[in-house]
């Protein structure tokens, strides 16, 4: 028996389905194991592979330890280095993903690219993708006609693989008649004309296929520029500002005061946009209650300096250091 832990992240995992698929096509049996924890028909004897994205699931990892035993882990948050390959060396990409450990789920999961153009501090996709590349079509990644045609892509710069490649996948998307989810988000610091007009004239949504949704980062002041043009361009193609949900990091930058993350804040929400604080590492509780006031939609009717404090009321938490900053 081989037991697969997915260890955090909300989607299907995508390595895990992939071992999923290499261990049955080798006549192993396989068991996924996500959210509780050891139960009675997991006593079968067998190997425990665990993947994890976030690195400050340690302590859940720890966990799943105690549970488990020794635990063959990979993932971004493990290691930026592991990879498949170290499971078997072939072309994982190449490798049908097993959709049966995750019964519920319909739609399909994949890259077309892999890499960034950028190099940001906090993301570590340059590190473990290098530069951005063309991975695969939306037909590769469709599950077939038994399912809707629903493609959730992983891309975390669909718009940095060669134009003429991006432009064949959208090509591919309209076509197809495909929904298609960029649940990584778009980069609206490089949006142009051409790439603004493609993308209003694909067939968009969110995560969960529910809503018409574009997502996207404004993650320091010092862009601001930047992200009034792309979101400029953006609505001028004729996506609602109100589709476009801005995800902002917060508890990075160092000096960062709460003046700041409120000021990136008012602007998106004043711009027509969803707000949604990304809190580093998960690490300081006061930016976890921004989040929840700020995704709840609670800002519409208490002021932020009312929510964290009640005994407040005056602003006195204005220009406060955000904790490790």
């Amino acid at each position: 028996m081989k037991y697969l832990i997915h260890a955090d992240g909300a989607f299907p995992n995508l390595a895990l389905m992939r071992l999923a698929r290499f261990f049955r096509d080798s006549g192993e049996s396989v068991r996924l194991v996500r959210g509780r924890g050891r139960e009675l028909w997991d006593s079968e004897p067998g190997e425990v592979y665990g993947s994890s994205i976030f690195a400050f699931s340690g302590p859940k990892r720890a966990a799943i330890e105690r549970e488990w035993g020794a635990v063959r882990w990979g993932g971004t948050g493990v290691d930026l280095k592991s990879s498949l390959t170290e499971i078997s060396a072939q072309d994982w990409e190449r490798v049908k993903p097993d959709y049966s450990i995750y019964p519920s789920y319909q739609a399909s999961i994949g890259f077309t690219q892999r890499g960034c153009r950028l190099s940001c501090k906090f993301c570590v996709v340059p590190e473990k993708e290098g530069k951005p590349k063309a991975v695969n079509s939306i037909w590769d990644i469709y599950r077939g006609d038994n399912y809707p045609r629903r493609v959730l892509l992983l891309d975390n710069d669909f718009f940095g693989q060669p134009r003429d490649a991006w432009r064949e996948r959208l090509r591919e998307i309209r076509e197809g008649c495909f929904r298609v989810a960029f649940c990584q988000g778009i980069n609206i610091r490089q949006m142009d004309e051409e790439t603004s007009r493609a993308l209003a004239e694909t067939d968009y949504w969110d995560n969960e296929f529910k809503r018409r949704r574009i997502y996207t980062a404004w993650d320091n002041v010092r862009e601001e520029s930047a992200f009034r043009r792309g979101l400029e361009m953006l609505t001028g193609a004729g996506i609602p500002a109100g589709r476009i949900m801005v995800y902002m990091l917060v508890g990075f930058a160092k000096g960062e005061t709460m003046d700041e993350i409120l000021y990136r804040f008012n602007t998106i929400t004043g711009l027509g946009c969803m707000a949604y604080p990304m809190v580093f590492n998960n690490a300081d509780p006061k930016l976890k209650a921004l989040q929840r006031w700020a995704c709840r939609g609670l800002y519409k009717s208490v002021p932020w300096e009312q929510y964290v404090d009640p005994r407040l009321g005056n602003g006195s938490n204005k220009g406060l250091k955000i904790k490790g900053a």
